[in-house]
């Protein structure tokens, strides 16, 4: 089930995020401590309303964060918790995004997240652009998606 974060959420989406950072992007150094991340969390992620929760039994299994910025929709965040993957959750999250958000919707992805990478195009995004990282705060190498 989706629907939108509440501040209720915000201890729930700051774990999805936190341990799906630890689980699955080993060579992206974490840019904030987990305290830092919770705070953003509850201060300015989930009340700038643009955050959708995918629950599983009420518990919160991924997230999705969005805005808009130069005329353009921007997945800022999409994360599905470790022991959640592999049921479509992601897929319905990036949906619901394609669906409802402004085009073109752009997102990066880290060059290294190969599994990442190859689930964007499998929905429709290209890659139309490739960073050395010195654009984002863990400094990793990225790619700029985008779907029209």
């Amino acid at each position: 089930m989706l629907r939108p974060a509440t501040d209720a959420d915000a201890p729930a989406v700051a774990d999805v995020l936190i341990a799906t950072r630890r689980a699955f992007m080993p060579y992206a150094p974490m840019a904030h401590d987990p305290a830092d991340v919770r705070r953003w969390v509850r201060e300015v992620l989930v009340p700038s309303g643009g955050v959708t929760v995918a629950c599983v039994a009420e518990a919160v299994a991924g997230v999705l964060a969005t805005s808009e910025s130069d005329g353009s929709a921007w997945v800022d965040q999409l994360y599905v918790a470790p022991g959640f993957t592999g049921r479509g959750i992601g897929a319905t999250l990036l949906g619901h995004a394609m669906v409802s958000c402004r085009r073109p919707l752009r997102l990066h992805c880290f060059q290294a997240n190969l599994g990442a990478r190859r689930f964007y195009e499998r929905h429709g995004f290209r890659a139309v652009a490739f960073t050395d990282g010195q654009a984002n705060e863990e400094r990793c190498p990225d790619v700029l998606f985008e779907f029209r």
